[in-house]
């Protein structure tokens, strides 16, 4: 018996815009949630060294410079 190897070609359609804006997207939104995480860190360590009144104290005194 004879076996027949068929060749077919199929092409593939790749968008680079689509796939580099869904990279860029995705670093973003990472770097985004690294961020919040960071800035929950640092206020939970304010409540814990100095008290929700020293922290609410340091945020009015870093904004209004007094």
């Amino acid at each position: 018996m004879k076996t027949t190897n068929v060749r077919t070609n199929k092409e593939t359609e790749i968008n680079a815009s689509y796939e580099t804006s869904k990279f860029a997207m995705t670093v973003g939104m990472t770097m985004a949630a690294l961020v919040g995480i960071w800035g929950f860190a640092c206020m939970i360590s304010g409540v814990l060294d100095g008290g929700l009144g020293g922290l609410v104290k340091g945020l009015v005194s870093a904004i209004t410079g007094n």
